[in-house]
Parts: C-alpha cells; sequence; structure tokens
C-alpha cells in the first residue's frame, strides 16, 4: 500500500531577523502554510496575519510590504500558536532556508509555552540546502531557482509568506520530479509482480524441450566459449554426470 505523505509548504514574514535579542527582539507578522499529500495540493492550507506588539522597521517594510497599519486589529501570535502548532503537527516541513523560519517558530512558540517545531515534525526539508547540493556555485535564491526550473513568478513583487509558498511548491515539485518518478515506477512494477505471484499455479506445466538444431547451435556457443577462455565452459564442468 501505497504510503501518505502530508507535506506543508511552510513561509513566514518577520520584523527582522534577530528572534532572540535581549530588547525589543523581532516578532513573526505573517504565516503561511500549503498542504500538499502525495504530491497534491489538497487546499488544506492556513494563512495568518499578527501584531508583532512592536514597531516594524523600514527596511522590513521594504523587503515585504506590510505596515503596522495594515496590521491593526491582527491577533498576536500568542493567539494563534495553537492554531500554528495542531496545523503543522505531524506534517513533513518543506521550507527555502528553514534555519530562519523553524527559529522564529521555535522562539515565538516558547514565548507561550509550546514546544519546538523538531519535536512534532518529523521531517525537516531545506530547499535551499537541496538546490546547494544540486547547484553548487549557482545563485539558489527564490527568484533564482524559480527562473532556472521554469516557474512562474511574474506575481511576485514583494515577498510574501503566501506568494512564496507557491512559489516554493512549483520549485520543490520540479526539483523532485525525476526522484519521485522513478519512486512510482518502482511501485507499479512491485505491485505487477506482486499481484502476479498470487496468481494460482496451473496443475499440469507443458514441458518444452530443446529441438536438436536448437541443441546443435548451443553446443556451437560453447565450444567457441572454451576456445576463447582455453577451457572447459563452466555451464560444461556444471553439468557433466559424474562416472560411477
Amino acid at each position: 500500500m501505497k504510503k501518505t505523505t502530508r507535506q506543508i509548504i511552510l513561509d513566514t514574514e518577520t520584523t527582522g531577523f534577530h528572534h532572540s535579542a535581549p530588547e525589543n527582539p523581532d516578532r513573526m507578522i505573517e504565516f503561511a502554510g500549503l498542504e500538499m499529500v502525495n504530491r497534491q495540493f489538497t487546499q488544506n492550507d492556513l494563512h495568518l496575519y499578527m501584531h508583532p506588539e512592536r514597531d516594524i522597521p523600514e527596511e522590513a517594510i521594504a523587503v515585504h510590504g506590510i505596515t503596522l497599519d495594515k496590521l491593526a486589529g491582527k491577533p498576536t501570535f500568542a493567539q494563534v500558536a495553537q492554531q500554528i502548532f495542531d496545523y503543522i503537527s505531524g506534517a513533513e516541513l518543506i521550507i527555502h532556508n528553514a534555519k530562519f523560519d523553524v527559529g522564529f517558530l521555535n522562539a515565538e512558540f516558547a514565548k507561550v509555552g509550546l514546544p519546538n517545531v523538531e519535536t512534532i515534525c518529523p521531517v525537516i526539508t531545506d530547499t535551499l540546502q537541496m538546490a546547494r547540493d544540486r547547484y553548487p556555485g549557482q545563485k539558489n535564491s527564490l527568484d533564482a531557482l524559480c527562473t532556472r526550473l521554469g516557474v512562474d513568478r511574474s506575481r511576485r513583487v514583494l515577498h510574501g509568506a503566501l506568494i512564496d509558498c507557491e512559489l516554493l511548491g512549483g520549485v520543490y515539485l520540479k526539483m523532485t520530479q525525476e526522484q519521485f518518478s522513478l519512486n512510482d515506477q518502482f511501485e507499479q512494477v512491485s505491485s505487477s509482480v506482486a499481484t502476479a505471484n498470487t496468481r494460482p499455479r496451473p496443475k499440469n506445466l507443458k514441458v518444452q524441450r530443446a529441438s536438436e538444431a536448437e541443441l546443435a547451435a548451443h553446443e556451437e556457443y560453447l565450444n567457441a566459449l572454451d576456445k576463447s577462455s582455453n577451457g572447459a565452459t563452466v555451464y560444461r564442468r556444471k553439468t557433466e554426470v559424474p562416472e560411477n
């Protein structure tokens, strides 16, 4: 039976890079997750904006375009923490530069007494590391991978967790397409072999013996092997009838 794999393409946007700064630490302001099961998007997605309870520096706004005014009335992370925690639990996470997003999630979970991501997600796949292994010495940003793999990124004007998840989903499927095609082929062969092995064996099997011409051709082939190997062939040694 084919294993069902629940995967979540995940991305976040934040106020900056320093989630563990001793004073005024950076906070998460957007979370997006797109669910895939057996490489098919399910539409069971989660997209949230959160008020950071602090300012958003201009340099961060220049990247993602999210201002504090846009987050007015949005919940804090503490108010949606359990929802995010339950959504990702048990899934394989697929993240571009996983260290960054997982670091922020862990810092936010810690603030509300929830355990680290690594304790609830069996696999965390970092597509940035995958790309570095596959394309060493090349640019491996999400934009660069979209261009290299033919994923349309025309709708991406600014960074955004949701649009970045959509693009990353396309990149991940392209990067792993050959691998999963081979797996599917192996599964099909295994399935057909298993089916064949369950067929009942007929009671009477027909024995098709070699004809005189086939036996003569076989002897000629063995003689040629003898000549090329300067000795008796293994086949002849194995089939010699021992003297009484």
